[in-house]
């Protein structure tokens, strides 16, 4: 295969890979400052698309549309925890999954009421679509490369934001021991409700920025929440490091399995058996490579060891 195919298809991975690290990254934040699996993250991703979608289509400024995709998941996210998810805390984790799950089903039915039931479409703005010329002659769309940008930069905002900053240190020190940081006078409902919206900020952040090169559409954040659990479990749960990592090995892994994968076996089988055996083994990989992270490091590769 040529140099040219092989860049492509590491970057259209580096890109799967930072989308999906907007999305575990709130997860990966909410679920280690509260020790809540929150199942309607992926709602909130859907959220932002489809703020998105209605606002550029009204105002045609694409700026416009992410904040308002970010905006209206926060708000969202910051809703559910002050009505639901605030009295989830002392629960169990089975109680947590199915009110979660109650929220997807909600959000949908609520999703297709307001917006409809067809998909609407979010255009990549003027000033971002076409391809740009690479080193080395590769044609790759600029939308795609801002994307990855847009991701690095917001992971190192929010490594910053935990490392260097007062509520940074509030977040980590709710991860160690909430009871010591709430007997300091910190606010312990405020931080939960502000790393809820944080998070639900951030997959609606990415289902906007998804939402222009897909299809906005009810039920869309369902599968990409598989995949950021998948990504949390690898990188370590609570670490946003870690969540990077394993975003960018997921999304690597995903998609050069997909291509490259089919073409391995046809070295040694026939085409039609070759494309069968790698599409289903490529559809694999990332849980194969979950579990090798796991027996190597039970905490994933950034978590910290029990």
């Amino acid at each position: 295969m040529s140099h040219i195919l092989i860049a492509e298809q590491v970057l259209n991975g580096l890109q799967f890979g930072v989308m999906l690290f907007l999305m575990a990254a709130g997860l990966t934040l909410i679920f280690g400052v509260m020790g809540l699996i929150n199942l309607a993250h992926g709602s909130l991703y859907m959220i932002g698309a489809f703020f998105a979608a209605v606002v550029a289509g009204w105002t045609g400024s694409f700026l416009l549309a992410l904040i308002a995709a970010m905006a209206a998941a926060a708000a969202a996210g910051a809703l559910v925890e002050l009505v639901v998810i605030r009295r989830l805390y002392d629960k169990d984790h089975l109680d947590q999954v199915l009110a979660t799950f109650a929220l997807i089903l909600i959000f949908s039915e609520g999703t297709r009421w307001v917006f409809g039931s067809f998909p609407l479409f979010l255009d990549i703005p003027d000033a971002l679509s076409g391809p740009v010329t690479l080193p080395g002659g590769i044609q790759y769309p600029l939308y795609r490369l801002v994307l990855i940008g847009t991701g690095l930069g917001v992971a190192l905002g929010l490594g910053l934001l935990i490392t260097r900053t007062r509520i940074g240190i509030q977040i980590r020190a709710g991860e160690n021991d909430r009871e010591m940081i709430a007997a300091l006078g910190v606010d312990i409902s405020r931080l939960y409700t502000l790393v809820f919206a944080l998070g639900a900020a951030l997959a609606g952040l990415a289902g906007a920025l998804v939402g222009a090169i897909q299809s906005v559409q009810v039920g869309m954040g369902e599968p990409v929440l598989i995949l950021a659990f998948v990504v949390i479990v690898i990188g370590g749960i609570g670490s946003i490091r870690g969540a990077l990592v394993g975003a960018i090995l997921v999304g690597l892994t995903d998609t050069l399995g997909g291509v490259f994968l089919p073409e391995l076996f046809k070295l040694f089988m026939e085409p039609s058996a070759a494309t069968s055996v790698g599409s289903s083994l490529a559809s694999m990989a990332i849980y194969i490579l979950m579990a090798v992270v796991l027996i190597w490091r039970p905490t994933g590769l950034f978590g910290a060891r029990a």
